[in-house]
């Protein structure tokens, strides 16, 4: 077992779980387990057709109480929910149309290792939304990007179009542990559960 990504999955309804299952059952990197509400998991795989507040309940429950990473997968998502989803806890979204067993298995992996993913029309509702914010807000009440270093903001800017710790570090001419601890310090800062929270809290307020 040991190296094995130790895995729970929540669903909506029976036939999405026991599909979910039987595929990562099959993958050597993943081992299944079933705790109460994904205790011992390091990633929780979430499969929802819609969110609902019982949905979000879930998420919290195992992201903030019990630790695991989340992975969610869902057909839509508003844009009233995408902030929502991300201060849940939930690290990574990916769509269930395009949610092949091999691309869910390499986002679980990347959740497991502390890095996120979101689809990139998702990456740009959020910059559209700090555009919107900064137009009717930041610039009403003259309040500047102010809070974070030049670093930090560049390393933000980075995540919040997709690019992972290594690609950060590589476009930057950083170390891997530069990067890692530049957002280990704006996380601890300003309470961030993860990467993906950083970022949209960056974009909300308005700092990137």
């Amino acid at each position: 077992m040991q190296g094995r990504i130790s895995v729970s999955i929540h669903a909506d309804d029976a036939i999405t779980r026991a599909g979910l299952t039987s595929e990562l059952r099959q993958r050597s990197e993943i081992e299944l387990v079933d705790p109460p509400f994904g205790g011992s998991a390091q990633v929780a795989v979430f499969a929802f057709e819609s969110l609902t507040e019982l949905a979000f309940e879930m998420i919290r429950t195992v992201c903030l109480k019990h630790g695991a990473q989340a992975v969610l997968l869902v057909s839509t998502l508003s844009d009233d929910d995408l902030l929502a989803v991300v201060e849940s806890g939930a690290c990574s979204v990916l769509w269930r149309r395009e949610a092949t067993t091999a691309w869910i298995v390499k986002t679980v992996l990347k959740a497991a290792g502390g890095n996120a993913a979101l689809p990139s029309d998702l990456l740009t509702r959020l910059l559209k939304q700090v555009g919107r914010l900064q137009q009717h807000v930041l610039r009403s009440q003259g309040l500047p990007a102010a809070g974070l270093s030049d670093r930090e903001r560049k390393i933000l800017r980075l995540a919040a179009v997709g690019l992972d710790t290594d690609e950060i570090a590589a476009e930057l001419a950083y170390s891997r542990r530069t990067v890692t601890s530049i957002l280990h310090d704006v996380m601890a800062r300003y309470n961030l559960r993860n990467r993906t929270h950083a970022v949209a809290y960056a974009i909300r307020e308005g700092l990137i």
